[in-house]
């Protein structure tokens, strides 16, 4: 008997100790993690003023690019095979000499990723019938087209009358939670899925992409029974909310060069040809930009018969210059980094200035 109750005393230590020993593991490992994020923390802290000044060199960099490039030859479009777009640049300037990452300090910073805004579609410049041919190209149903137009009208608009099938506040007050018709420009292309109509499937197309769920909640006032399609472009596609004051022909999509009523998916192929050069390839060495807007038109008409006449009400729409460009670069300190991204406005030849930037 008295064997027995040692050895059940021997066996419930033995559990006991292994229980302890499972905590004081358990306490280790969530405590090595814990360390491990606190270091990691404190390193990115130490860095966080040198990856500012690292990164908003890299912004100044893009600047300095487009700077030389806009001052390179008087009246030169803006094209893809520009330096700042990815392209070959030219052959023999300052830019060539340029090696990536470039090292600054203890950190460096990667190439900037360019892009000019001005080859999309101002949506705040767009008016109803650029905005009708813009859904249309993107497949929305007809049915629903006028609605989605003149909602996005009365978003824009200062006033808080709704136009027919528009919509303004009082409809907005009823989702949940509740909130204004903005009644001014757009700032940024997300308030698009918070206006009547559009569909994050409308906003995103093919693209895909996500927002907070805020963006992507049910719209107010809309309900349908049957299954959305799948658009294979979308609104990101088309739209920016900050550009010059036409689309750039020489960076423009094929899908955006669409907008005009004339050209189609047969059209914009050939338009695309004349500017990429023999090769058919964008960026390279012969590539032709178009050199003026009226060019552009005039390889336009010879593709499909359009009265000069009703080609010209079009002519605001576009441009060969670009303005705003978006910046995206990647400063480093040894294994720390950190992404920024700059909004920039070209003022002249000789002048960017900065009008957004942020990290992520």
């Amino acid at each position: 008997m008295k064997t027995t109750i040692q050895s059940n005393r021997s066996g419930i230590a033995l559990i006991i100790v292994l229980i302890v020993v499972v905590v004081l593991g358990m306490l280790a490992i969530g405590f090595g993690s814990a360390m491990k994020v606190e270091t990691t923390l404190a390193r990115h802290a130490s860095f966080n003023s040198e990856l500012d000044w690292l990164g908003r060199s890299g912004v100044e960099v893009a600047k300095w690019i487009l700077s030389v490039e806009s001052t390179g030859k008087a009246g030169t479009a803006d094209s893809l095979k520009s330096y700042w777009a990815g392209g070959v640049g030219e052959s023999n300037g300052p830019l060539v000499e340029l090696t990536w990452p470039m090292k600054i300090g203890n950190g460096e910073i990667s190439r900037p990723k360019i892009i000019d805004l001005d080859r999309k579609l101002n949506i705040n410049r767009a008016d109803q019938r650029t905005i009708e041919q813009a859904l249309t190209l993107i497949g929305v149903d007809a049915g629903s087209m006028t609605t989605i137009v003149n909602s996005i009208l009365d978003w824009r608009d200062p006033d808080s009358n709704p136009r027919i099938s528009g919509t303004e506040s009082a409809v907005y007050e009823q989702a949940d939670p509740p909130y204004f018709a903005k009644d001014g420009p757009i700032d940024d292309l997300s308030e698009l899925l918070l206006i009547r109509g559009v569909t994050p499937a409308m906003y995103w197309g093919a693209s895909g992409g996500g927002l907070p769920a805020i963006f992507n909640r049910p719209q107010p006032g809309l309900k349908s029974n049957f299954e959305e399609p799948t658009y294979e472009v979308g609104m990101v596609d088309l739209f920016t909310p900050l550009s010059g004051p036409g689309i750039n022909v020489n960076t423009a999509s094929a899908t955006v060069l669409q907008l005009i009523p004339w050209v189609d998916v047969n059209t914009a192929p050939l338009l695309m040809q004349e500017r990429n050069g023999f090769d058919g390839q964008e960026g390279t060495e012969d590539d032709t930009p178009y050199p003026s807007v009226d060019a552009f038109f005039a390889k336009l008409m010879t593709i499909a018969p359009i009265p000069p006449d009703a080609l010209q009400q079009y002519r605001g729409l576009f441009s060969t210059k670009s303005l705003i460009f978006q910046v995206e670069v990647t400063a480093s300190i040894g294994s720390t980094k950190r992404d920024y991204v700059a909004i920039l406005r070209r003022v002249g030849p000789k002048e960017t200035v900065v009008l957004n930037l942020y990290w992520r």
